[in-house]
């Protein structure tokens, strides 16, 4: 990957609708350069999906939570995994090191909607514990970060 599909993956990210010719003219290529960039890109993995960036907020999913999981000893991981995949209100979920098994991001319409995830994850045999922390509001969200071509050395003097 280099410079131009890393500025292409850039312009991607803020717009996925960005047409091939503002893309083109952005990287000084051709739309047909710049679409076939995009069809090596995708075929190679790098991108693996357009999506939409949507206001959880206006579709009725007011908070955010980050519940940190420690599997119990007899829980069955993959079970686990198969069913905090497939769960709607799981937004992502991390494999962590340290002191928890898990972090999961979940969106709910309201707080009384986290104790019912938590206990059908109890009722489940999955949690050993488990700690819940609520988003106030976020600072940032990015649906792509790209280190900088360096490896992400960046001059900070």
């Amino acid at each position: 990957m280099d410079i131009t599909d890393r500025k292409i993956v850039g312009i991607l990210a803020d717009d996925a609708r960005a047409s091939l010719t503002d893309i083109g003219a952005a990287v000084d290529l051709s739309p047909s350069a710049v679409n076939e960039r995009i069809r090596r890109l995708t075929a190679s993995g790098v991108i693996r999906r357009f999506t939409l960036d949507v206001d959880h907020r206006i579709l009725g999913f007011d908070v955010l939570a980050f519940v940190w999981i420690a599997l119990a000893n007899d829980a069955d991981e993959g079970e686990f995994r198969s069913f905090i995949a497939s769960h709607p209100a799981v937004a992502e979920c991390h494999h962590v090191t340290g002191a928890w098994s898990y972090c999961a991001k979940v969106r709910m319409p309201t707080l009384g909607d986290i104790e019912p995830f938590l206990s059908e994850l109890k009722a489940r045999r999955y949690l050993a514990r488990s700690e819940t922390v609520i988003a106030l509001s976020t600072a940032a969200e990015r649906s792509v970060t790209l280190p900088a071509p360096d490896g992400g050395k960046r001059d900070r003097g």
